[in-house]
């Protein structure tokens, strides 16, 4: 009778492709995917800073315009996105240790062909390979976590997955200001490829194999919908905020036209019998606001990231070290709370922290309305501190209800999810809060352009950058404080425009996620034993 129950438990806990080795090393199996995490967000941590470098003329950069730029980091984001559910599908099907692998050996190489690109047209289509083989690499990261990990423990594990976020954050300016200041512009890239290689050595000798184990037909018309979906809209969304509008036909064409594929992926996957996504997902509150969430959050961040670099290197005259190590209070807040923010959903609940996270966000997002071109260093330092410990208690609460509402076997699909909103919210982010940015510029900076030659203004009046390289060549310098000005007078309007997308996020996740979950008493064993099966 004692060992009658033994048999029961047994199975639940440890399926046949989660082998009992691969359990116990498990926490190494997680510092291999942090690794090829780390190196996914730090390219981009580092291209950030060093944008202005980009930009500047042979042999120092490119001689990158503004809309050159944005490409740079958006044709990451075009593919990234566009083929980010397409391979958390893959990596479900054929194995997600494949999808890493496969993932990480493209990123590497697209990585050393940006580090020696000899124009902007070619670091935007080597960046575009880049984010193939990162939208191989980001959603498998976390569906092997979810298959590594058993139920109770993945809230812990999803936290120090996202606290290695905030190490990119951190690593990433710091590499990129020491790297810039002893090496030329491509070394940013360059110093991906032997990460890689350490991270193909370790992911090649620590990680599990894991698939879906009954994956059904492929539902190949869906995942063609899915990506033509996702590169039109992201695309258009691009566009409108290259030409900082989105009416123009260039812009509505491809928008329009991806919400309508995407609304035909959605109706197919509700008849199909083989869905690539279980749409009815979205039918739970807590999923629906959680993916929400992140886009939200991304969406606010990501357009500011962008400005800022400008406003501390051009505005502030800071070097891209002093910018990076500006950052490390918003690195190391997301380092420290993100593995904890697990102990306050367990005392206050998911919609309480995450709440209260969006609103520390929103909060910092704002105080960028208040900077101005003698800003104190402390302030900016406690503004990123506080934007940090908001992220850090965003993003493992709502990653942890996306992938605990799917099952454990589509946990690529789930992921792909997650990431998927995130890089569509960073898309709309820097395309709609740099066309705000954009237009309070021109529109600030126009009536002082009447110093310079006709034929310069258009291209003076398109940025901070165009500006100043206009005003150094023809010695105008009369133009310099109002340029200056100008872009302090545009940030501060998109920083009221980003804290309020943040602050409609916080009444999101204070509207549908779930509140604080009472411990229960005598029945905690039982209690504990009937969420396994779910999960699996």
């Amino acid at each position: 009778m004692v060992r009658m129950p033994e048999p029961s438990p047994v199975p639940a806990p440890a399926p046949p492709r989660v082998p009992e080795a691969v359990h116990r090393r498990r926490w190494a199996v997680l510092g291999v995917l942090m690794l090829s995490l780390l190196i996914v967000v730090l390219d981009n941590s580092i291209l950030n800073v060093a944008v202005k470098t980009i930009a500047s003329p042979a042999p120092t950069g490119l001689g990158a315009t503004q809309s050159e730029l944005e490409w740079a980091i958006n044709s990451y984001t075009l593919v990234f996105a566009g083929l980010l559910f397409a391979s958390g599908l893959l990596g479900d099907r054929l194995g997600r240790k494949k999808s890493l692998l496969f993932g990480l050996t493209v990123f590497g190489v697209g990585s050393a062909l940006a580090a020696l690109s000899g124009s902007p047209g070619e670091l935007i289509a080597y960046r575009a390979v880049m984010g193939l083989g990162a939208a191989f690499v980001m959603p498998a990261t976390l569906a092997v976590l979810m298959n590594v990990f058993e139920r109770d423990e993945q809230p812990k594990a999803i936290g120090i997955w996202a606290g290695s976020v905030g190490l990119a954050i951190a690593i990433g300016p710091i590499t990129g200001g020491i790297l810039l200041e002893h090496f030329w512009w491509g070394s940013i890239f360059l110093i991906n490829v032997p990460v890689v290689l350490l991270g193909l050595g370790l992911m090649a000798w620590l990680v599990p194999e894991s698939k879906d184990p009954a994956p059904g037909r492929i539902d190949l018309v869906g995942v063609l919908l899915s990506v033509l979906g996702l590169v039109l809209l992201v695309y258009g969304i691009i566009r409108g905020g290259e030409q900082a509008s989105f009416t123009e036909p260039g812009v509505l064409a491809p928008v329009l036209g991806g919400l309508a594929v995407l609304t035909a992926f959605v109706l197919y996957e509700r008849r199909s019998d083989h869905p690539a996504l279980d749409v009815s997902y979205f039918r739970k509150p807590v999923f629906s606001a959680a993916v929400a969430a992140i886009a939200l959050v991304f969406f606010a961040l990501m357009g500011v990231t962008f400005f800022s670099a400008f406003y501390l290197q051009s505005v502030r005259g800071y070097s891209a070290l002093d910018s990076g190590l500006l950052l490390l209070p918003l690195a190391l807040a997301q380092m420290v709370f993100a593995p904890r923010a697990r102990l306050a959903v367990a005392r206050f609940g998911a919609r309480a922290v995450c709440a209260t996270g969006m609103a520390a966000v929103a909060l910092g997002l704002g105080a960028f309305a208040f900077f101005d071109a003698d800003t104190p260093v402390w302030v900016m330092a406690l503004v990123f501190l506080v934007q940090g410990a908001g992220m850090a208690h965003i993003m493992p609460p709502v990653t942890v209800a996306i992938m605990q509402t799917l099952p454990r076997e589509k946990a690529g699909s789930g992921s792909a999810v997650n990431n998927t909103f995130r890089q569509v919210g960073g898309a709309l982010g820097v395309a709609v809060l740099g066309s705000v940015l954009s237009s309070v510029y021109r529109g600030e900076i126009e009536p002082h352009l009447d110093v310079l030659p006709p034929a310069v203004r258009t291209t003076a009046g398109e940025s901070l950058e165009a500006t100043l390289a206009v005003a150094e060549k023809l010695h105008a310098d009369a133009l310099v404080a109002p340029a200056y000005q100008a872009f302090l007078d545009a940030m501060h309007v998109t920083a009221y425009a980003s804290a309020g997308i943040a602050a409609v996020g916080a009444v999101v996740v204070a509207r549908f996620l779930p509140g604080r979950t009472p411990a229960p008493d005598a029945p905690a064993p039982a209690a504990a034993k009937a969420p396994e099966p779910a999960g699996r």
